[in-house]
Order: C-alpha cells, then structure tokens, then sequence
C-alpha cells in the first residue's frame, strides 16, 4: 500500500483528482475516491525554458492549491502516478509517494 499527496490548483483540482482515481487509487474497503484535502498556498518561479501554467518566466507566483492525499494498491501506484502528470496542469506537478507498512 502506498500513500499519494501532490499539490494542484483549486480551479484543477476535480479533473486530476477524477483522473487518479479511475486507475483505482483512493478506494479503502467498500469506499472509493477517498481522499483528504488541505488548502494552502504555493509557491514557484519559472526559470528560462519553463512554460507556466500560471506565471510568467522569471517571477514569483503564488497560487492558491490543495494538498491531495490518499491511498493506492501497490499494483496501482505506477498508473496513479502517470494520470496524475498527465491530467495535471503544470509541467513538473509536486508529488510525494510514500509506501506504507501494516502493523
């Protein structure tokens, strides 16, 4: 089992949420697309070469976003993973994977 948290701005975060869930990530017993979500607010600057989303080459932005976290089977996580960057707005999305262990 594994845990998937990646950051995404709140006017995208439905369609990169429904993305990683139909790989079949999110679902706990008898219960799909489950999640957790925290608002916050990020931060980034475009270096040469980026082309942003949301920004401009060389400035600061700040972006209101959601912290997603859930859960996803061990055969999943690859697939997760590769919806998440494809449904996702930005160039390189932040995400952190971390595998989890039963007692």
């Amino acid at each position: 089992m594994y845990k998937l948290a990646f950051f995404v701005p709140l006017d995208d975060a439905e369609s990169v949420k429904e993305a990683v869930f139909k790989t079949g990530a999110g679902r706990i017993g008898d219960y799909e697309a489950c999640c957790f979500q925290t608002r916050g607010h990020g931060q980034f600057r475009p270096l040469a070469g980026a082309d942003p989303h949301i920004g401009e080459v060389g400035e600061l932005e700040h972006v209101e976003e959601l912290k997603v976290e859930l859960v996803c089977e061990d055969g999943l996580i690859q697939a997760a993973v590769a919806a998440l960057k494809l449904a996702h707005p930005y160039e390189e999305p932040a995400f952190d994977v971390w595998r989890l262990e039963s007692p």
